[in-house]
């Protein structure tokens, strides 16, 4: 089993949640399969490949089937891994557009999550996820957070049960005083698991 750690940050350097993540991946040892959503983008959906794909569509079209493979690939990425590892900065009070459009790329009804007369269950059978949420101010977990919560909430949504959240907002005082303070969550988030 590996950990599959996905960057979204737009910060290439100095960036809270890529020194975190990458603190936590090397803290846990194992395999990484690493995805930077921000680096190498996910190519844009049409609305029509969009619907088609979550609608279980089949289709020859090049450009269904280029965005199905790419789906496949990354639901195949999440179920080789037993932790997810989110770094998610907080733009304008949620997740950056590019974390958005992974999320809808791995979410789909019949692969890794089933509606069931009971509710949503997920399919994915990750054990772990950590979200690493940055923000310029906002406090995690707050009315205004509408990232860690939502991430939180597709996480449960896929089947990942145990979810961790580190706060690395830059609020809390200087950039060392914020990373050691991550990474002493990350610590005690590792012994308590």
């Amino acid at each position: 089993m590996s950990v599959l750690q996905i960057h979204s940050s737009a910060r290439l350097e100095g960036s809270n949640t890529r020194i975190l993540s990458q603190y936590l991946v090397e803290s846990l040892g194992q395999p990484v399969v690493s995805r930077d959503l921000a680096q190498q983008p996910l190519p844009s959906i049409s609305a029509e490949d969009l619907i088609d794909i979550h609608a279980s569509a089949e289709h020859s079209q090049p450009s269904f089937q280029q965005q199905l493979a790419l789906s496949n690939q990354l639901i195949d990425e999440l179920k080789e891994a037993n932790t997810l590892v989110l770094g998610a900065p907080m733009y304008n009070f949620g997740i950056p557009a590019s974390l958005k459009q992974w999320i809808d790329a791995i979410c789909r009804a019949g692969v890794s999550f089933n509606y069931t007369e009971q509710g949503p269950v997920g399919l994915l059978g990750i054990q772990r996820a950590f979200i690493i949420t940055a923000t310029g101010g906002t406090p995690i977990g707050s009315e205004m957070d509408f990232a860690s919560r939502y991430l939180e909430h597709i996480c449960r949504f896929i089947g990942i049960n145990e979810v961790s959240h580190i706060d690395a907002s830059g609020s809390k005082g200087s950039p060392e005083q914020v990373i050691a303070q991550g990474k002493q969550q990350i610590d005690n988030a590792l012994l308590a698991s």
